[in-house]
């Protein structure tokens, strides 16, 4: 079978290249609490492990309403949505009102927090509750803020079991998926990746 061949095209690195072709990335969306009071939701698809420990981090800006409710209050959530909450996580990214509010999280159904103050998103399958642990600057003009989580809960369906197949959890319960920039994907399908025998992550 021959392989497929492929020209290849150099990029400018004179300004960011990412709008120039599609990523694959998680969509999550944040929590965090306002002056007011009331919750802020966000979604972010620049959002990772950071490490092997208890540690979840997203890119934000020093000027957004996230970052600056996450240093004030040393809390924030993150809940993962399902493919079938799209519309929902689109929905967090409203512009804000005159008065500084969203009215479209109005619309979103929400739970409280376990273990900090704050809200996560009813229709996802993972929830994390984590604590302030360092914000990193240098990423002009973002940062990068770094959460332990201090409380995790999933939906059953997703969890993976000691003696089950992992391509059939998958295929269960489906993973919602970011192509940046602006395209989504429901993932079902999946493989084993073939790592050496002796590797480990």
């Amino acid at each position: 079978m021959e392989r497929p061949t492929s020209e290849r095209t150099r990029l400018s690195t004179d300004s960011p290249i990412w709008r120039r072709f599609f990523t694959v990335a998680p969509l999550v969306v944040v929590g965090t609490r306002e002056p007011s009071g009331e919750h802020d939701l966000a979604p972010k698809h620049m959002a990772t492990p950071i490490g092997w420990e208890n540690r979840f981090g997203f890119v934000c800006r020093p000027s957004h309403a996230t970052q600056r409710n996450a240093e004030r209050t040393g809390q924030f959530t993150i809940s993962f949505p399902r493919p079938d909450a799209f519309l929902q996580a689109g929905l967090a990214a409203s512009g804000r009102a005159d008065d500084d509010s969203k009215p479209a999280l109005a619309a979103l159904p929400v739970r409280e927090a376990e273990a900090v103050d704050g809200v996560v998103l009813e229709d996802a399958y993972l929830w994390l509750e984590c604590e302030l642990d360092r914000i990193v600057p240098g990423f002009e003009p973002a940062t990068l803020i770094v959460g332990r989580i201090v409380a995790a809960s999933a939906d059953e369906r997703y969890l993976r079991t000691a003696d089950g197949d992992d391509a059939d959890v998958i295929r269960q319960a489906p993973l919602l998926a970011y192509l940046s920039p602006g395209r989504f994907a429901e993932i079902r399908e999946s493989r084993s990746f073939p790592l050496p025998a002796d590797f480990s992550v």
